[in-house]
């Protein structure tokens, strides 16, 4: 046996085919279903250096190839739907955005409508036509300042100080620093704060990072699913209830007036279950009328799971066989939270 002969890999029709043998075995149709659901922020138009990890068009483009080969990719109302009902086709998949970014209708739109492909765009309706969410504040302040550190302290944050941003490895540590420190503020506090570091670090922030109206009502007219998700993001669990019901309501109310139609899809800020919002916000979502809703735990859904509860995750994987395992353990992992 030669050890240094290359590895031969089968062709990719073949392991293609391989591929969704698998994935059924774990997915089939009907009540033994699970239903995988992704998700994405950002598709940007280039790399980008302060986050190389983060997904480009190339790499979309990529993404949604493999998912239209190996998935029978479905419009979220619908996979919810059926999913509660026990009448999924095998292999079914749901591909989603949060946030709201302008990049979702300029870069992902063009791609998911060239492989034929439907996502679920879930808008913090406070931040559309011109704002910028709070960690694009921090994110942007590191990125244009032209200095090389920060001096945080008259903040009063402990976890701050004196940041290095003396170069691109130092601002990539900077950001998660900086983001960990305010993300479980208060909101107003927050926004004080984060407005605070852009002046301490001299810098004016981009009015065009996320959608405006029309942008929204496009994806819209795509066929593109719009879904609620609060209107300024805050931690659902960290206001009180007469606050969250306010956010979510404000939000829905604010897209049909834009769309013209019933909104009836909501994804939780940050979504982790029991730290991000609570069982509490789960009856909100209930009695203000939405028909399903997406957190961020790990997993996929199974026929009986709570389909206001429905499991996401974030596949990263760059090669075509890791990011087909990584679908696959997820697949395999434990499903949406009780």
């Amino acid at each position: 046996m030669n050890r240094n002969a290359p590895i031969e890999r089968p062709p990719a029709h073949i392991g293609d085919a391989m591929a969704r043998l698998l994935l059924s075995r774990f997915s089939p149709a009907g009540r033994s279903a699970r239903l995988s659901i992704a998700i994405f922020h950002r598709v940007l138009a280039q790399p980008d250096p302060l986050f190389p990890d983060e997904v480009d068009a190339r790499r979309f483009d990529e993404i949604c190839g493999w998912l239209s080969c190996w998935y029978n990719v479905l419009p979220l109302e619908e996979a919810a739907r059926r999913q509660a009902l026990g009448s999924l086709p095998e292999r079914a998949l749901v591909i989603t955005f949060d946030d709201g970014y302008a990049d979702n209708h300029d870069e992902a739109l063009p791609i998911l409508r060239r492989h034929g492909l439907c996502a679920s765009f879930f808008i913090a309706t406070g931040f559309l036509d011109g704002g910028v969410m709070w960690n694009d504040i921090v994110v942007e302040s590191v990125r244009r300042t032209a200095l090389r550190q920060f001096d945080l302290s008259s903040l009063a944050v402990p976890e701050l100080g004196l940041v290095n941003v003396d170069g691109i490895d130092a601002r990539r540590a900077a950001i998660p620093r900086l983001l960990a420190a305010l993300k479980y503020r208060a909101p107003a506090e927050r926004q004080r704060l984060v407005e605070r570091i852009a002046e301490l670090a001299g810098v004016s922030m981009p009015r065009d990072l996320m959608m405006t109206s029309a942008q929204v009502r496009a994806l819209a007219a795509a066929g593109m699913q719009i879904g609620a998700h609060t209107v300024s993001h805050p931690i659902l669990a960290r206001l009180e209830e007469a606050g969250a019901r306010r956010e979510m309501a404000q939000s829905k109310a604010a897209l049909e007036a834009l769309l013209g139609q019933p909104v009836s899809l909501f994804a939780y800020p940050n979504g982790k279950p029991g730290s991000d919002y609570l069982p509490r916000d789960v009856q909100l979502v209930r009695e203000l009328g939405f028909q399903a809703a997406v957190s961020t735990a790990s997993g996929a859904a199974r026929p009986g799971d709570a389909v206001f509860q429905l499991p996401r995750f974030t596949p990263w994987d760059r090669g075509h066989w890791a990011f087909g395992a990584r679908m696959l353990r997820n697949l395999m992992g434990p499903g949406a939270p009780g």
